[in-house]
């Protein structure tokens, strides 16, 4: 993905191990929630409503959305009710909860937000229901983009959620830094070199600045694994993580190994920030609150949820931001069709499989995904729309600067193979970018080392290199 606003400066739908990390969580971190649901089934008139509530108590944007469609709801079908319950908590610790809440009719909720990159574990252990007979129904589904849909739909071909919104990446660069090294303001790179190309202008000709952050590395998290290595793979045009055909995982091949000498070309030309920097677990915050800002990064490989951050009623106000920033699509390796790539996340609201009021919760989720709230939660929370009237909308369009350029990137988007042992596969890719950057491996090495690794926890296709 995608977290909600302030937390973007961390990196939206990260994937966990749900079941390593319940085992760590204490009872008493538990009980709030569990408790909340009450008996079996409860009032049959009162839907539960199970979202993430953000850990910083200032910012409460999708409690004030959902208050709102609680009263349209409640209004608008007499005797029935919604009843809100809130997990603070962070994204991982929240996931945990949810699925602990999800296991038993006594406290499974109605309706949750999902994190559509928890889908398919979520659905192979028996916790979401499918919607298919739902949206066959539903005329507004035909508005949802097909990119959207493939979010919610599981490995079996069902669909297990409905979108609310979703999230694109990008080059952020920094025009002011880029004419002090004589590069273009309009600069869009065409493949790799010409990305390296530029962050070596930067380097040699505006020192003391950061030329290119590409998040690397275990600190990071699912931030290095997805917008920064599967940005790099994907962009080759080989072979990807997962071969749905076969149900393989694939061994690192030569677009594996690129994708790491790429990395590799960033840290030993030093290119990016210093090791110790980059793999910081708070660098996300950095690249959002201090060194785009403050002039400290030239480019930055990164998603549309910046400009929010930094708009007048966002987290970090940046009044200059839209005009000392460009934003570039970040090429393909070579310049091959379609010539851009992009990554992209999201949540979803889905039914719980033991809720006993399937019914009563899919009228809650057409309330929430009507035109006019949908509209309205994708501007409040500097969402990518998922329906193509909101995306084409004078007011959604305008909300933020640039909103339009990553909205384009929709187009070309691809998702994370979010099977369950994908947390697996990423902490691997992490370790295989964090070998490569601090230079204790080869890219040949470090993929020779995620081969092994998969092996060990998945069924994997023979190694092609």
């Amino acid at each position: 993905m995608r977290t909600s606003s302030p937390a973007r400066t961390a990196v939206p739908t990260r994937p966990v191990t749900r079941v390593l990390l319940a085992a760590a969580l204490t009872a008493a971190a538990l009980a709030g929630p569990l408790t909340a649901c009450g008996a079996p089934g409860g009032d049959p008139d009162t839907v539960r409503v199970v979202y993430q509530r953000s850990t910083d108590n200032k910012y409460r944007i999708l409690d004030d959305y959902l208050t709102g469609v609680k009263r349209q709801f409640e209004r608008e079908h007499p005797g029935r009710k919604m009843e809100l319950v809130p997990v603070q908590a962070a994204q991982d610790d929240y996931a945990v909860k949810v699925q602990q809440m999800m296991r038993s009719p006594r406290t499974a909720p109605d309706l949750v937000r999902e994190d559509t990159s928890l889908i398919d574990s979520d659905v192979a252990s028996g916790y979401l229901r499918p919607l298919d007979d739902k949206l066959a129904g539903w005329q507004d589904w035909k508005r949802y983009l097909p990119a959207a849909k493939a979010l919610v739909t599981a490995e079996d071909g069902r669909t297990y959620g409905v979108p609310d919104g979703t999230d694109t990446r990008g080059l952020w660069f920094n025009k002011e830094i880029f004419a002090r090294a004589g590069l273009p303001a309009d600069w869009q790179p065409r493949t790799w070199d010409d990305v390296l190309a530029a962050a070596r202008a930067v380097r040699e000709r505006v020192p003391g600045v950061i030329p290119f952050h590409l998040y690397t590395g275990k600190g990071p998290g699912e931030a290095a694994a997805m917008q920064g290595f599967e940005m790099l793979l994907y962009g080759t045009g080989r072979d990807p993580l997962y071969d749905p055909a076969r149900k393989k995982w694939l061994t690192g091949r030569q677009g594996f190994v690129d994708a790491l000498e790429f990395v590799r070309t960033v840290y030993s030309e030093k290119l990016g920030p210093d090791p110790t920097d980059a793999l910081d677990p708070n660098v996300s915050t950095r690249v959002t609150a201090e060194w785009l800002p403050k002039g400290k990064l030239a480019i930055a490989l990164d998603g549309n949820w910046l400009g929010k951050n930094w708009q007048p009623d966002g987290s970090r106000p940046w009044p200059a931001w839209s005009r000392v920033l460009g934003q570039a699509a970040f090429p393909t390796q070579h310049g091959a069709a379609p010539g851009r790539v992009s990554l992209s996340g999201g949540w979803a609201w889905a039914v719980a499989a033991r809720s006993r009021k399937a019914d009563l919760a899919w009228q809650v989720v057409e309330t929430l995904q009507t035109r006019a709230n949908a509209l309205d939660w994708t501007v409040r929370d500097g969402q990518i729309a998922v329906r193509d009237d909101v995306a084409a909308d004078a007011r959604y369009r305008t909300y933020v600067p640039g909103i339009d350029f990553f909205t384009g990137l929709v187009a070309v988007t691809r998702h994370r193979p979010a099977l369950p042992v994908y947390p697996q596969v990423s902490s691997a890719l992490q370790e295989a970018m964090e070998e490569v950057a601090t230079g204790d491996a080869a890219p040949a090495r470090a993929a020779r080392d995620y081969d092994e690794e998969l092996r060990s926890f998945a069924d994997t296709a023979g190694d092609g290199r």
